[in-house]
């Protein structure tokens, strides 16, 4: 059973997402996860401890695992593995990332926020750089940061225009470059 903590941030996420960053009030998160009131300000205290633990909670739901999960062993692969994690991003986690879009944009006056976001995208990017180097690419920074770029672009298509078009051709254009 999910922790009156957890519960909070489960509605945070969810009024992020699926309302923007003027729903999220302590108030509102609480009446989402049904909580009594003033039950979020006990876990956080002010709002930026609010944002803080969202981000952390993103985190740690995109981010654990990934290096134990994201090992492909072709281009083909890896290509396959970019576009499962797309489609799970941007369909069954949309609310989710819907969130984090939110807090990237509120991160780029946050100092905090962007300090905290940097870590899950570093950790992305360490990922896919040792699996592009493990797979022969001879630019593995110039080509991480191009996948990367591609695949933030089309995430942010998708869930802004509500796009589902075949993200697969864009994909391995840019995996088939790094890799050249």
């Amino acid at each position: 059973m999910n922790s009156l903590r957890d519960r909070a941030l489960d509605a945070a996420i969810e009024l992020l997402g699926t309302q923007g960053l003027k729903a999220l009030t302590h108030r509102r998160v609480d009446e989402r996860a049904d909580l009594p009131p003033g039950s979020t300000s006990n876990y956080f205290r002010t709002r930026d401890a609010l944002l803080s633990g969202v981000v952390d909670a993103i985190l740690e739901r995109e981010v654990s695992g990934i290096r134990e999960t994201f090992a492909p062993r072709s281009a083909e692969e890896l290509l396959d593995a970019l576009v499962m994690l797309l489609d799970r991003t941007t369909e069954d986690q949309r609310t989710l990332t819907s969130a984090r879009l939110v807090l990237f944009m509120e991160a780029s006056h946050n100092p905090a926020l962007r300090e905290s976001l940097g870590r899950g995208r570093a950790a992305w990017e360490a990922t896919l750089q040792k699996a592009l180097r493990e797979l022969g690419a001879s630019e593995t920074v110039a080509s991480t940061r191009a996948v990367m770029a591609c695949a933030e672009g089309l995430i942010l298509h998708r869930v802004a225009r509500h796009d589902d078009s075949d993200i697969r051709p864009i994909l391995e254009l840019v995996v088939r470059a790094a890799l050249a």
